[in-house]
């Protein structure tokens, strides 16, 4: 065997070893093998919801579960149930709020005794939720999803000696709906103070013993098994034009029953399964071992080693994959964007309206989905932009400062009804426009950019052309702007600036690619050049605002000024020394504390600066300090953009493409020596598969989806073979090459060092 091909099957052989000792050694009967260490479990029921609960979704129906024994409680969501309305008057009471749906009550009938190996898990490769126990001698089990294919919550509950299932089972309505009962079937019809129209169901199936309805329950006696589906919707549509309704929801949800239940259990969970696999599979991360006594703890124990300052290297690697767990649970195509909590929320006055905050929140929530391999996720953000355009031109017009200005752009706080709540973020939309580029930027869907992105890009660039104050000297500057969330406002706000530069930087390229109006796009590239750029100020920060007057003792958990390093690429290590240096010491000054979405930022922000080492002590403390029992995120309150910027962060540390290329382990840390990460996306239409040894590139696999050319930053001499054959390289300086690709097909990088 040559050089060459001994070192592609290593580096082949190096994944696939990786992947079978992640492996349980019990199989499994609906999927690909369980993965032990991406399961999240307890030794005790929760009772806490915001804490100790668990989690299950399927984009639009998602469900906290709680696994006690006698009695079981099911919280649950639906996606569109919100309050409020499209109002343009930026009343935060008339905004509305997203809605808890109801639970589900499963009285179980038992001995007084104590149950015994009790197990509650959340296994995130499967999205299964299993709970196990034995009582009296009886051991019992229950299975809990939210299937997508079928956009049901399906729950079975067995066990090894028949009749063994007495007690009830109740529907509650948070809205105070009546419950209607008809056999073995709960219905509860409702409508919300604006009007949306809403329904939930719940059927049960026995197997053995009797059901029968009693006063508002089901009560069930000596079954031996138990299925139970919910289904929920409202009339609520994504459509401004049809005044955001559509019919009443009733038929759907019947038939969403209808059809679950003539499935057999089987049929229901392997189809669940096999869809969640589709993207959840497409991306592993290996950064070590844990030691075995980790792996016997429960979740929460282990967590609490970690808190005391143990390493546990799979238990990031679990913090990483639950981000990527909870986007597919909460947001899939045709579903509602993710909200401040995702999908998951009990209460009907929720922390900040559970809502949209477009000066961070919403769009770190979708940071993670293109470098981590769900840009199906990302659509229902991408959507909900393309919805809010009509009503959010509106509520800017409606304001006196933008009267004469066309495009739109939002307020901090929104609903799904591009109804505008607290205070203008004035750049909220050309950072929403960012996303649209995004998408485009990873997947290179030219008809997506010219039918969805590039008429959002141009209209926002319309409201800056009319909206930015030109000086004397031809500086452009933003009027009467905001750093997020503290300053004056006022003039040249950095945060403001960097997000106009952004946006105009994205158009370009975008009108570079469609040619659809080239005269526009010259004036726009005039218009950039002449933007008040970053600054650095008098004792080396990158300035807040135009006026050197940072604090150097301000720690404010918002560190907005630092967009241009991320998820900006206007300042950058290697294009802007200088400002990259500024934005460091700025970063320092800050510090490293915070609320959990602001500690998450700076692990990008970190790793941006290629400080790994920096970026692994934010993640270590996001999981001491911020990481609750269920692995939920805290600002506090629960918030679930933390979950969602921690994993973003890791990809940085892997991988990143912002720039002029493809740079490999930009940011690796130290503690992370040796490891292998198989299914990341690069800008450009590459999907990128690494692996390294004793902190160095080994080797890589780069799957080209366009046929773009590859300039590819690793810091080490390497060979790219592609089949049998050896791909010629132009070397741009020490560490940096290009190579020609063709579409669909695979090139291994392998270092000459290893």
């Amino acid at each position: 065997m040559n050089n060459k091909s001994s070192s592609r099957y290593n580096f082949r052989s190096a994944f696939a070893a990786t992947a079978i000792l992640t492996m349980i050694c019990m199989g499994d009967a609906y999927a690909g093998e369980k993965k032990s260490d991406l399961c999240l479990w307890y030794a005790n029921p929760a009772q806490n919801w915001e804490k100790e609960a668990l989690p299950i979704g399927n984009g639009h129906l998602g469900g906290m579960v709680f696994g006690g024994i006698f009695e079981e409680r099911i919280q649950f969501n639906q996606d569109s149930l919100w309050t409020g309305d499209a109002n343009p008057s930026g009343s935060y009471k008339k905004m509305g709020g997203y809605q808890a749906f109801g639970d589900i009550s499963i009285k179980i009938h038992g001995a007084a005794s104590t149950a015994v190996d009790y197990r509650r898990e959340l296994d995130i490769d499967q999205a299964v939720h299993t709970i196990t126990y034995t009582l009296d001698g009886v051991k019992y089990k229950r299975e809990y999803f939210s299937s997508n294919p079928h956009n049901v919550m399906a729950f079975r509950l067995t066990a090894d000696a028949p009749g063994s299932y007495t007690g009830s089972i109740r529907l509650t309505d948070m809205h105070k709906a009546a419950i209607g009962l008809t056999k073995n079937r709960m219905t509860a019809t409702g409508k919300l103070s604006n009007g949306l129209q809403y329904e939930s169901q719940l059927l049960v199936l026995n197997q053995g013993g009797t059901l029968k309805s009693s006063g508002t329950e089901l009560v069930f006696n000596k079954a031996d098994s138990l299925i139970i589906f919910l289904a929920a919707g409202t009339d609520y549509l994504e459509d401004f034009q049809k005044n955001w309704r559509r019919e009443n929801p009733h038929m759907r949800v019947t038939k969403r029953l209808d059809v679950a239940s003539t499935k057999s259990w089987d049929e229901l969970k392997s189809a669940h399964i096999r869809d969640h696999q589709s993207l959840f599979r497409r991306l592993e991360l290996d950064v070590g071992e844990s030691d075995a006594d980790f792996r016997q703890l429960p979740t929460d124990r282990r967590l609490e080693k970690h808190k005391g300052g143990s390493q546990d290297p799979e238990l990031e690697v679990l913090l990483f994959q639950y981000g990527r767990y909870l986007l597919i649970g909460c947001s899939r195509p045709g579903s509602l964007a993710a909200n401040l909590q995702g999908l998951w929320n009990n209460k009907n006055a929720a922390p900040w309206k559970s809502d949209y905050h477009s000066n961070i929140n919403v769009q770190m929530n979708y940071w993670a989905s293109e470098p981590a391999n769900l840009p199906e996720c990302h659509q229902p953000f991408l959507n909900m932009i393309s919805a809010m355009r009509e009503p959010s031109r509106i509520a800017t017009s409606a304001d006196q400062r933008f009267k004469n200005v066309r495009g739109w752009t939002t307020r901090t706080s929104h609903n799904i009804y591009g109804g505008h709540g607290w205070k203008w973020n004035i750049p909220g939309s050309a950072w929403y426009a960012q996303h649209m580029w995004e998408h485009y930027a990873f997947g290179g869907d030219e008809q997506y950019l010219r039918r969805q992105a590039y008429p959002v890009l141009k209209e926002i660039c319309q409201f800056w052309e009319d909206s930015l104050k030109k000086r004397t000297d031809g500086t452009l500057v933003v009027p009467q702007g905001w750093s997020p969330e503290h300053g004056p406002v006022e003039d040249g706000v950095s945060y403001d600036q960097e997000i106009v530069y952004d946006l105009f930087t994205n158009y370009i390229e975008a009108e570079d690619i469609l040619g659809i109006d080239k005269n526009y796009r010259n004036k726009i590239s005039e218009m950039r050049k002449m933007l008040l750029k970053p600054k650095i100020g008098k004792w080396g920060q990158l300035q807040e605002w135009e006026s050197d007057r940072d604090d150097p003792k301000d720690q404010h958990r918002h560190v907005s000024h630092l967009f241009a390093l991320h998820p900006g690429r206007q300042i950058t290590p290697a294009t802007t020394p200088d400002l990259a240096q500024a934005a460091k010491v700025s970063l320092t000054a800050r510090g490293d504390g915070g609320t959990g979405w602001s500690k998450a930022w700076k692990i990008s922000f970190w790793a941006r600066l290629h400080d790994g080492n920096h970026a692994y002590k934010m993640l270590s403390e996001l999981l001491k300090l911020n990481i609750m029992p269920n692995f939920y995120d805290t600002h506090p309150p629960f918030q679930i953009d933390g979950n969602f910027g921690a994993t973003a962060g890791v990809c940085e540390m892997l991988i990143q493409s912002h720039t002029d290329g493809i740079d490999l382990l930009p940011a690796l840390p130290d503690v992370w020596k040796t490891g292998s990460i198989k299914g990341l996306r690069a800008r450009g239409g590459f999907e990128v598969d690494i692996n390294w040894t004793d902190g160095k590139l080994s080797g890589a696999a780069i799957r080209s989806d366009k046929g773009n050319l590859c300039r590819l930053h690793t810091g080490t001499p390497v060979t790219v073979t592609s089949g049998d054959h050896e791909i010629k390289v132009d070397q741009i300086e020490k560490g940096v090459i290009t190579f020609s690709t063709k579409s669909n097909q695979e090139y291994m990088i392998v270092s000459k060092h290893s």
